[in-house]
C-alpha cells in the first residue's frame, strides 16, 4: 500500500499533455460507469436508465472533444496517465458497491461524481501559476458543470413527477421486499424464539458461561437455518422479492443477533447483573422490533404490540418457570 502511494505521480508534476490525457481517460472511465448504472436499472427503472444513457453519451462527447483536442496540440499518441496514478486524485466508488444500494443513491452518486471532478479541476487551476495550464483547468472545469446541468435537462427529459414518482415507489418497495421484511422475520425469530432456551438455562443453572454458550449456539443455529430457509423458499423471480442471496444474508444475520441481543450479557460472571441486563435487552429488542412494523411494514402499533411484545413476555416467561422449576 505505501508502496503504491509513493508511487504516484503529483498533479503539479504532470504536463498539459498529461492533464489532457487523464482527462480523456476520466470521461471515458465515467462514460463507461454510467452506462452500467443504465443497464443495472433498465428492466424496473426504464426512465432513469434513459437519464444514464444521455449521461454516458455526454461523457462520450466530451472525451471526443479532448482527443480532437490533444490531437491538434500534441499528436495521435495519448499517454496513459489514471486517476490511480495521480496522488490525491478523487476516486470513485467501484460500481458494484453503489449499483446494490438502491435508485436514489444511484442518482446521488452520479451527481457526486460531476461535482467532484469540477471541485477538483477549479481548485487544480486556483494552485497553479502557468497561465495556459491555467485556463486548461478552467474549461475543464466548466465541462464538468456543464455535465451536471446536462444531467438535470436528461432528468427533466426522460424523467417527470410522474415516473419519478413511480420508480421511487418502486424501489421503495423493492428495499422492504428484499431487506426490511426478511431482515425483520429474522430479528422477531431471533429475538423472540431463543429467549426461552436461553433464559431457562440461566435459571436452570445461574451459570452464566453454560448460559452464553447455549444462547451463542442458539443464535447461530438459529440465523443459519433462517438464512439457507429464506434463501431456498423462494428464487424472487415470479414474487419479485428479488435475490434470495440478499434476502438470506438479510434474515440469516438479523436472526443471529436477535439472539445474541441477550446472550452477551451472560459474559458478565455475575448471575444477576447479567441476568437483568438481559432483561432490558430484551425488552428494547421487542420495541425495536414494534417500531420497525409500524415504520416499514404500516402494521397498525397496537397490534405490533401485541403481537410481539405479549408474545415475546409469554415465551420469556415459559423459559424463566421452567427454568426455574
Amino acid at each position: 500500500m505505501l508502496s503504491a502511494t509513493l508511487q504516484r505521480r503529483r498533479f503539479s508534476d504532470l504536463s498539459e499533455q498529461e492533464i489532457l490525457a487523464l482527462a480523456i481517460s476520466n470521461e471515458e472511465d465515467d462514460a463507461r460507469i454510467y452506462r452500467q448504472y443504465a443497464e443495472h436499472l433498465r428492466e424496473e427503472f426504464p426512465s432513469s436508465a434513459k437519464v444514464f444513457d444521455g449521461m454516458a453519451e455526454e461523457e462520450d462527447e466530451h472525451r471526443r472533444l479532448l482527443i480532437e483536442a490533444h490531437q491538434a496540440r500534441f499528436g495521435d499518441v495519448i499517454p496513459l496517465i489514471r486517476r490511480e496514478h495521480v496522488a490525491g486524485f478523487y476516486a470513485r466508488r467501484p460500481v458494484w458497491l453503489v449499483e446494490n444500494l438502491g435508485l436514489e443513491t444511484i442518482r446521488g452518486e452520479a451527481r457526486e461524481m460531476e461535482r467532484q471532478a469540477e471541485q477538483f479541476y477549479r481548485k487544480a487551476a486556483d494552485r497553479t501559476s502557468d497561465a495556459n495550464t491555467r485556463k486548461l483547468l478552467g474549461d475543464l472545469a466548466a465541462a464538468e458543470a456543464d455535465h451536471i446541468h446536462a444531467a438535470s435537462d436528461l432528468e427533466a427529459k426522460h424523467l417527470d413527477d410522474a415516473a419519478r414518482e413511480t420508480e421511487d415507489d418502486a424501489a421503495h418497495r423493492q428495499f422492504i421486499l428484499t431487506w426490511v421484511q426478511p431482515g425483520l422475520a429474522g430479528l422477531m425469530d431471533g429475538s423472540v424464539s431463543t429467549l426461552a432456551p436461553i433464559f431457562a438455562t440461566a435459571f436452570a443453572t445461574q451459570d452464566t458461561h453454560t448460559t452464553f454458550l447455549v444462547g451463542l449456539a442458539a443464535s447461530v443455529g438459529a440465523g443459519i437455518s433462517m438464512g439457507f430457509t429464506e434463501a431456498a423458499s423462494d428464487d424472487g423471480e415470479l414474487s419479485g422479492r428479488g435475490s434470495p442471496i440478499k434476502r438470506g444474508f438479510a434474515s440469516g444475520i438479523m436472526t443471529t443477533l436477535g439472539g445474541l441481543g441477550h446472550a452477551l450479557p451472560y459474559l458478565i460472571t455475575d448471575f444477576w447483573t447479567a441476568t437483568t441486563i438481559a432483561i432490558l435487552v430484551v425488552f428494547v429488542e421487542l420495541w425495536a422490533i414494534v417500531w420497525i412494523q409500524n415504520r416499514f411494514m404500516q402494521t397498525p402499533f397496537m397490534r405490533a404490540t401485541l403481537q410481539v411484545v405479549v408474545g415475546g413476555a409469554l415465551v420469556f416467561a415459559a423459559g424463566a418457570i421452567i427454568g426455574g422449576g
